[in-house]
């Protein structure tokens, strides 16, 4: 059987017809324009799927659910979405209101959550029984898959690992938390370090490369000086890498994975990530005689939030 998995963003919404290996066979987008309101928004959802089922030349008989990633929290229990800041959304009965636009089963979750399943069915991650997705963007998020199922804890929100606390006290976070991961391995991260020494060091090349212009300076502008060699931009990202290690340790410690994958806008450093990572990592895991989980770059990229929300409702089947 097929699956509808739709990847809800603030922007867009991109939705695919998926096979039970993880393949998209058909995927359309369009804008998400959020301020018509959830019922609009969840209308061109329904409309974009149907699409994409028709025009793939199937039916909707061999779609056996539609599985949906949005970048905010789900209550499975009532199928309501409490709060979902980049959609202005509060106490949305999405799953509901699905339904009433197309008669099959719902299944929702954390945008990257549904990532972190994409990757352990078809990238990455696939062959292993446990794996940890982490996301490195604008914040840090995840996805936690044990015995190859998605894992939500009690309430639903055991993979928010951008806000385990880091550093005591440390930098405040948007969750009004001080020191969390996600203020220390986030691009976010990166750009505030970058500006700060930029502030205290006005002659230095990161801010000869902006032109002075703090505000153009980007996580990439950091990392590719560091790649070229610039002792300052170097110690910056090594600092990076350093809290965004730590995390990945705490990890480890906490599920024991086969592998834990990166992704987000940083994972495309790429192989100059990894190896600075796993350069560090033998020195902070705690079991140092015994095997520990391989750290890997994400693969899936766009398409993951497509093939990860269809395996929801797979997963069920």
């Amino acid at each position: 059987m097929l699956n509808i998995g739709i990847d809800l963003g603030g922007t867009g919404i991109k939705a695919g017809l998926v096979d039970e290996r993880g393949n998209i066979l058909y995927k359309l987008s369009c804008p998400t324009l959020v301020e018509r309101g959830h019922e609009a928004v969840i209308h061109d959802m329904a409309q974009l799927s149907l699409r994409v089922i028709a025009e793939s030349g199937h039916d909707l008989s061999e779609v056996s659910s539609i599985g949906i990633g949005i970048p905010g929290i789900m209550d499975q229990a009532t199928g309501v979405v409490p709060f979902c800041t980049n959609l202005a959304w509060h106490n949305v009965p999405l799953v509901k209101l699905m339904q009433q636009e197309i008669d099959k089963p719902v299944y929702v979750n954390n945008d990257a959550t549904v990532a972190g399943l994409a990757e352990s069915v078809a990238g990455v991650s696939a062959g292993s029984r446990s794996s940890v997705f982490v996301t490195l963007g604008t914040g840090v998020g995840g996805g936690v898959i044990l015995d190859g199922k998605v894992f939500m804890g009690e309430h639903g929100v055991a993979t928010e690992i951008g806000h385990m606390i880091t550093v005591a006290g440390g930098e405040l976070c948007t969750c009004g938390n001080r020191g969390c991961w996600e203020r220390y391995a986030s691009a976010t991260a990166i750009i505030r370090e970058g500006r700060r020494f930029c502030e205290a060091h006005p002659d230095c090349p990161l801010a000869r490369e902006v032109g002075g212009d703090l505000s153009k300076i980007e996580a990439r502008t950091v990392i590719d000086l560091a790649k070229a060699g610039d002792p300052d931009c170097v110690s910056l990202f090594d600092n990076y890498c350093y809290h965004l290690t730590v995390g990945i340790v705490n990890l480890i410690n906490m599920y024991d994975p086969e592998i834990i994958a990166l992704g987000g806008g940083v994972s495309k450093t790429g192989q100059f990530l990894l190896d600075k990572v796993n350069a560090l990592l033998p020195e902070m895991i705690f079991f140092k005689d015994m095997p520990h989980a391989r750290i890997e770059l994400a693969r899936l990229s766009n398409d993951a939030g497509i093939i990860g929300a269809a395996m929801l409702g797979a997963q069920e089947g």
